[in-house]
């Protein structure tokens, strides 16, 4: 029957498709999760870890990016009914009440599988669980913060290392109970590297700009946008070479860094010129992160034990 209700399966899919697209989203946290399972191997000089410490560490930090989506569409309910009525919540496609139960069965699914590769886990799990929920509220701040977009970012950005920590915490939980010295700078290679795909998302040509959509292009023009994300950029370099060193993986991972740093930083001239359109600073700032997250884990792990 053309033309009739989509079916539930069908609305779903088109809300993760507009929302939360796994065949871009999903890469890069298994690589942001491997990378944390691998480089905390590294440290330990551990072997490559059994494949269900992988996909426990790929599940439960999925579900958290999930979780976060939907965390965004209860505070954003208002202004999207109000400036984007075409997303999936205010255009009647998914309801607020059906992304609870969502949030909820994740949240179950996470401890469930928390819990099946080691229980120790669920504290870990407990403190981003935490900073979730706060974040959910705007700390109680929300007008505070609305006001202070750089406070903003950075306090929302708090979440992306303690995921990580997650992570990493289902390779040395069970193999030391205690979280090895080290983690530090990548653990802040992590935070700034949330802003820097943050900064990514939001940078756009005037003609694409939005009313009531904020973004960084706007708040701070073009050319001062894209010099915010490339500082971040080598914050997440200086950072993430600290970290390398301490696994003897520092030259690899600044030539890896070095060229797409390159090509960044041509495609934010480009951008800034009004030459190129915000999506490829978005483009650039995904393949930033998966460049990152495979040369700082996965590639030296695995190169140590072929």
């Amino acid at each position: 029957m053309n033309g009739g209700a989509p079916s539930l399966a069908g609305r779903w899919w088109v809300y993760q498709a507009e929302r939360f697209p796994l065949l871009s989203h999903g890469p890069l946290i298994a690589a942001f999760s491997a990378c944390a399972v691998s480089f905390s191997a590294c440290v330990l000089g551990a072997v490559i870890p059994p494949w269900p410490v992988y996909g426990v560490a790929f599940l439960v930090c999925l579900l958290f990016f999930l979780e976060l989506r939907i965390a965004d569409e209860f505070k954003d309910a208002e202004d999207d009914a109000r400036w984007r009525p075409y997303r999936p919540v205010p255009r009647g496609l998914v309801a607020l009440g059906e992304l609870r139960l969502v949030f909820i069965a994740s949240a179950l699914l996470q401890a469930v599988a928390a819990c099946a590769l080691d229980a120790r886990l669920l504290w870990v799990l407990a403190v981003g669980w935490a900073y979730l929920s706060l974040m959910s509220v705007e700390f109680f701040a929300r007008d505070w913060l609305k006001a202070r977009p750089i406070v903003y970012l950075l306090t929302h950005m708090g979440i992306m290392p303690l995921v990580d920590l997650f992570a990493t915490a289902c390779q040395w939980l069970p193999v030391r109970g205690a979280m090895p010295s080290g983690l530090a700078a990548f653990l802040g290679a992590s935070f700034c590297n949330g802003i820097v795909i943050e900064i990514g998302r939001k940078l756009r040509q005037p003609v694409d700009e939005e009313e009531g959509v904020e973004t960084y292009s706007k708040l701070w023009g073009r050319e001062r946008a894209v010099l915010a994300w490339l500082a971040c950029m080598l914050a997440t370099a200086a950072l993430a070479l600290l970290a390398a060193a301490r696994i003897g993986f520092g030259a690899p991972l600044a030539v890896a860094l070095a060229a797409v740093f390159g090509i960044a930083c041509f495609a934010g001239w480009r951008f800034a010129a009004g030459k190129t359109r915000g999506k490829i600073i978005e483009s650039l700032a995904g393949l930033w992160t998966l460049v990152l997250y495979l040369m700082l884990g996965v590639v030296p792990l695995f190169m140590r034990h072929p």
